[in-house]
């Protein structure tokens, strides 16, 4: 067993300490504090073990938290430890000296989520899986549950549904929440599924379990509806259980509020990685023609029809991969929301080829987005602002969001 200091968080929520064999990445541990454990290397890399923690920081969070919370500290000493962690991926990795505006706080440290993914404990009730081990944490109470989602995880603990998951999407603007059954068969799951929707839920699906994610299979509408409306900032639109949407509708709803002011407008805008084409919506009345480019079937189905509720005439979906940009022309504006991997080989190409004026770039991982911003920037463009924004406190993710323009 090794006695180690940790000198400073680094990306994947870990604590690094230095020994004479290296570094070692430590999960929950904390800068400042002193910690015990067994040094263990993985894949080249040392990891510590049984960890005790001997000196913990005065400002460590000191109620229990479900392990996807691995930033364990009070809300105002989690900020600079995000900010920090973009700041030094924009030196590190894009070499770029550039000044960072302040980290945006969430509205809600706690009490934010409206989209959660549970498994069914053995024993009853739910628990997360662990990342590392796919172990099952059984958990009693979720604080970073919003309101809706918290009445919802309390109802299904007691609920012995033959399935392997649930999952969850509440709206904060209607309070109501969908359900996603995993796993289990559909045809058995019907009756229940109809019961639940007579204690309060919208709507349930069923989803066939996929290696490939989330539902990545086969989903069947058990009852109720499938789409709830949410407010993200100065839009509305339809959420669903089985694609993606961003999890803090309050927070990025100041995103989208500040993105809105950073852009100049112009002839045609082009969005990538749309899900719903949130941005696209939110931009129409700056561009004379709006494109948005998403893989996803759902989710296209769910921006079209915001589109023709909201009377929005000039936004053109396009269901397709972001790497097929090429084919679509120049646009004035480039807006980019990739995951976690960033941009694609073919649309860091795309844009230094094609050249739009403005590249509007959110990221939710600060290296991907320091080594795309690094290759846009050695092509040509200019970083003209960047802003960590917290959307997942009490975790060690943190949002990005960004404008470049050409040089």
């Amino acid at each position: 067993m090794k006695v180690l200091t940790v000198e400073k968080l680094v990306p994947g929520g870990y604590g690094l300490a230095r020994t004479e064999e290296g570094t070692v990445l430590i999960k929950g541990a904390l800068p400042g504090e002193v910690v015990r454990g067994k040094p263990v290397r993985r894949k080249g890399t040392l990891f510590l073990e049984e960890v005790e923690v001997l000196t913990p920081r005065p400002d460590r969070y000191p109620h229990p938290l479900p392990p996807p919370a691995d930033l364990p500290l009070a809300y105002e000493s989690q900020l600079p430890l995000k900010e920090g962690l973009v700041q030094d991926a924009l030196m590190r990795i894009a070499r770029l000296p550039f000044p960072l505006a302040p980290i945006h706080p969430s509205p809600r440290p706690l009490g934010y989520r409206t989209a959660a993914q549970y498994a069914r404990h053995p024993l009853g009730g739910l628990a997360y899986r662990l990342p590392e081990s796919q172990a099952l944490f059984r958990v009693e109470e979720d604080p970073l549950l919003a309101e809706p989602l918290a009445w919802a995880f309390s109802l299904l603990k007691t609920w012995p549904l033959p399935v392997e998951e649930v999952a969850l999407r509440g709206s904060l603007l209607e309070s109501r929440v969908l359900l996603g059954l995993i796993g289990g068969n559909p045809e058995n799951l019907k009756r229940p599924a109809k019961a639940l929707v007579g204690e309060g839920f919208a709507g349930v699906v069923w989803a066939e379990p996929s290696p490939r994610g989330r539902f990545r299979g086969r989903v069947q509408p058990l009852y109720g509806e499938r789409t709830l409306l949410e407010r993200f900032g100065p839009l509305t639109a339809t959420v669903s259980v089985e694609s993606f949407s961003q999890v803090n509708p309050l927070a990025m709803g100041e995103l989208l509020e500040e993105a809105l002011n950073l852009v100049s407008g112009g002839k045609r805008a082009l969005e990538l990685y749309a899900g719903s084409g949130l941005f696209s919506l939110l931009l129409a009345p700056r561009f004379q023609e709006v494109v948005a480019v998403e893989i996803s079937k759902e989710a296209v189905r769910r921006g079209e029809a915001d589109r023709k509720r909201l009377g929005v005439e000039n936004v053109r979906f396009h269901r397709g991969d972001a790497k097929e940009a090429a084919q679509l022309g120049a646009f004035d504006l480039v807006v980019l929301d990739p995951p976690r991997s960033g941009l694609s080989p073919e649309v860091r190409r795309y844009l230094l080829e094609s050249r739009p004026r403005e590249v509007l770039y959110i990221a939710c991982d600060p290296a991907t987005w320091a080594r795309d911003v690094g290759e846009l920037s050695r092509g040509g463009y200019e970083l003209a602002f960047a802003r960590p924004y917290d959307f997942f406190p009490f975790t060690h993710h943190v949002e990005v969001l960004s404008l470049l323009r050409l040089g």
